[in-house]
């Protein structure tokens, strides 16, 4: 499985947001209200309401970082960015193994996102574990760095033995589907990227860039 870890926001915007979810006004709510018949029986965690308007402004801060992200561009081939939302896990709360829904409110989820916010230092467990083939990846990060897999992943968060958990979780409808197609494009252009830094522009790199394109044409929706 192929996941994308990368720094989307800086030292300052985190607190920023840190500052705003934990202000007055701002409502939380129990989590399972927004998770499916399944998943409800294995959620146990708190969810900033996303009509209340610290909701509304937090996920609007965070929505465009990620949507003029160069590498998430590249990575993700976004269509809809949709279902932001901010999660918080205390003590004794996490969220057991369970796969996203297919389609949401907001457009089918290929990609689901998780930007970290907490630091990792200041909470034990809470680690979000996605499921491989044979095994599976643990996912801890930075205040700032997200995180972006398949949403078709079986995954879980550990349950929190100390301290509190905050991040921000998403979903991505991407102009292509397959994941795999999404990798073949993505490398593709990646390595058109280094050799245009590198060597300048040339007809041969034309040529490379026309056909990503013309890939692209032929693999998106």
């Amino acid at each position: 499985m192929d996941l994308l870890i990368h720094r989307l926001l800086p030292a300052e915007a985190v607190s920023l947001l840190i500052t705003m979810v934990n202000a007055e006004g701002a409502a939380w709510a129990d989590g399972r209200a927004t998770a499916g018949r399944q998943s409800a029986r294995v959620k146990n965690n708190q969810q900033l309401t996303r009509s209340c308007p610290v909701g509304r402004d937090a996920t609007d801060r965070v929505m465009q970082h990620l949507r003029r992200d160069p590498l998430i561009k590249s990575f993700a081939l976004p269509c809809r960015i949709h279902g932001t939302m901010f999660s918080r896990s205390g003590v004794g709360q996490g969220y057991g193994m369970h796969v996203d829904n297919a389609y949401m409110r907001g457009g089918r989820s290929d990609l689901s996102f998780t930007l970290f916010l907490s630091d990792p230092f200041d909470y034990e467990g809470g680690v979000l574990r996605i499921q491989t083939l044979q095994d599976s990846r643990e996912v801890k990060l930075e205040p700032g760095e997200v995180v972006l897999y398949p949403s078709t992943s079986l995954h879980e968060v550990t349950t929190v033995s100390r301290g509190e958990r905050l991040v921000c979780v998403g979903w991505i409808q991407s102009h292509v589907q397959s994941h795999d197609d999404r990798m073949l494009l993505f490398g593709l252009d990646a390595g058109a990227r280094a050799l245009l830094a590198e060597h300048g522009t040339s007809p041969s790199l034309d040529l490379i860039f026309q056909a990503y394109g013309n890939l692209l044409r032929r693999f998106g929706d």
